[in-house]
C-alpha cells in the first residue's frame, strides 16, 4: 500500500484530500476556481486533450495524464458542489449492472433503451 504523509494515496479519501489541498492552496473557493460552469469548461477542455490524444495516436503515457486531468477536475468538482462522489459512483454502478446492451452499428451499448 502507497502512503502519502497519513493518507493512503491509493484511496478514494486520499485523492479526495489531495484535490482539496489543491483547492485550498490555490483558494479556488474564493477566487471562482470551484464555480460550476467553469468547471464544466475545464472538463470539457479535459476531453478534448483526451481525444486528441487517441485521434493523434499519442503515447499512453499522455492519455493517461490527460485522464488524470479529467479525473482531479471530476474530483474538484464533487468538493465544488458538495457531493459524495464515491457513493454516486457505486449508485450509478448499481444502475447500469442490470442494463441490457444491444448492438447499434457495430458497437456495444449499454443504456437505458426507449422500446
Amino acid at each position: 500500500m502507497t502512503e502519502r504523509g497519513d493518507t493512503n494515496i491509493d484511496s478514494y479519501a486520499g485523492m479526495l484530500a489531495a484535490v482539496q489541498a489543491f483547492h485550498d492552496k490555490h483558494d479556488f473557493k474564493s477566487t471562482g476556481g470551484e464555480e460550476l460552469s467553469y468547471r464544466i469548461a475545464l472538463m470539457t477542455e479535459e476531453l478534448g486533450e483526451i481525444s486528441s490524444c487517441v485521434t493523434k495516436g499519442k503515447s499512453t503515457q499522455d492519455l493517461a495524464e490527460e485522464c488524470a486531468d479529467l479525473m482531479i477536475l471530476l474530483l474538484g468538482t464533487a468538493i465544488a458542489a458538495e457531493f459524495d462522489l464515491r457513493a454516486a459512483f457505486w449508485g450509478k454502478m448499481d444502475k447500469i449492472m442490470v442494463r441490457k446492451s444491444r448492438m447499434i452499428n457495430g458497437r456495444i451499448r449499454v443504456s437505458e433503451f426507449l422500446d
